[in-house]
């Protein structure tokens, strides 16, 4: 068995921060030198930078990614009682945001392989109360989008994109165009939380959009519903990116591909290692999108995986579980409309997935020490 010196992190955001150390120190310090900390030139310049990178009109930087889906949803209009649709395998924020506007949340299965959104369930869920669609691309690659744009024309629907978990993830429709996740939808919502793909180093988040007229409105609602100072036509919040946050990423969005082709890498070192294994189940590719790796993904069979977690803890391993409690079943969420056991993938997932370490300074013998130890304990 092969011994490590260093400490294995979930996310290693120090060495990724060494990397990039001159250039994010000088751009605070030139933020702290002007003090425009709110709304400073280092904020329009990233959003000029991600809009170019998306190919999306509009970017619409906001304060986490929790408020992008809460103020994409209060510029669509959408009112107390309409039915927003989404999966019940999601961290919470995806249904929080439906349910604190006083709308309601639908909630339905997702696939077993690639843990997204299950189309046919959202169909069947369609009601004449529905308004809107919120696919959650999850652990890093798009759920089938061509096909929910489908059903959302159909019917009529918003589609709002969860992207968090999946920026610089890559669509690829039926005759070959590409497009980058967040950008297919209505309107596409992301966070900046320092464990993301593209994070900073507080809170952050931002909305993406290709119409003119939903820009506008997203960009008064996250501004207390102001159309100009002191004068509120519509309900608001406050939600801003401030400058410091936009300074750290900026500088990272130059290396978001190649923070993906780093976890790529890793991703396939773990494959390799666990190909054909009976206890577990390598994370299956979405064959429209490209994955970007937010998390890495097991799913196990026949194991005791609370003890699993203790013995990788013991060995200095950190493995987490993304997510425990599906939403049908959280006392929150509870609804007359489920119960226990309509949503058996979802309901699966959560008694078996298990995320190993997953960031961009992955070495060969970080991979080995974690690939040798999983083994040698599952077996």
């Amino acid at each position: 068995m092969t011994t490590l010196t260093k400490k294995i992190q979930m996310v290693d955001l120090k060495g990724q921060y060494e990397k990039i150390k001159s250039e994010v120190d000088a751009g605070i310090q030139e933020v702290l030198n002007s003090t425009t900390f709110i709304n400073g030139p280092a904020v329009k310049e990233f959003q000029a930078d991600l809009e170019k990178y998306l190919n999306v009109k509009h970017v619409i930087p906001c304060a986490n990614g929790t408020d992008a889906l809460q103020i994409a949803m209060m510029a669509l209009d959408l009112k107390p009682g309409d039915e927003v649709i989404t999966a019940s395998f999601t961290y919470v924020a995806t249904a929080e945001v439906i349910g604190l506007l006083g709308l309601t949340p639908v909630l339905v299965d997702v696939y077993p392989d690639t843990f997204d959104i299950n189309i046919e369930a959202i169909e069947k869920a369609i009601t004449p109360k529905t308004k809107a669609i919120v696919p959650v691309h999850l652990f890093g690659q798009c759920a089938d989008m061509e096909r929910i744009m489908a059903l959302a024309k159909k019917h009529n629907l918003f589609v709002i994109e969860d992207v968090a978990q999946a920026i610089g993830a890559d669509y690829t429709f039926s005759n070959g165009t590409k497009a980058k996740a967040g950008t297919i939808g209505t309107i596409g919502c992301t966070s900046f939380f320092p464990s993301k793909n593209l994070g900073c180093y507080g809170d952050g988040g931002a909305i993406y959009t290709n119409s003119d007229e939903l820009a506008k409105k997203l960009r008064i609602v996250a501004n207390h519903g102001q159309t100009v100072q002191y004068v509120h036509d519509m309900l608001g919040v406050n939600s801003r990116l401030d400058s410091i946050q936009a300074v750290v990423l900026k500088a990272k969005l130059k290396h978001l591909d190649e923070y993906a082709t780093e976890r790529n890498k890793a991703a396939a070192y773990y494959d390799k290692t666990f190909a054909s294994h009976p206890k577990i189940k390598t994370p299956a590719r979405a064959k429209n999108s490209t994955h970007v790796f937010h998390q890495y993904t097991l799913q196990l069979n026949g194991v005791d995986r609370t003890k699993l977690r203790e013995q990788l803890s013991e060995r200095g391993i950190p493995a987490m579980i993304y997510y425990p409690i599906p939403l049908h079943e959280q006392n929150a969420y509870k609804s007359d409309r489920y119960k226990k056991g309509d949503f058996p993938v979802t309901e699966k997932l959560c008694a078996t997935v298990l995320s190993l370490p997953m960031h961009t300074e992955m070495d060969e013998e970080t991979l080995k020490y974690i690939t040798d130890n999983l083994l040698q304990l599952v077996n």
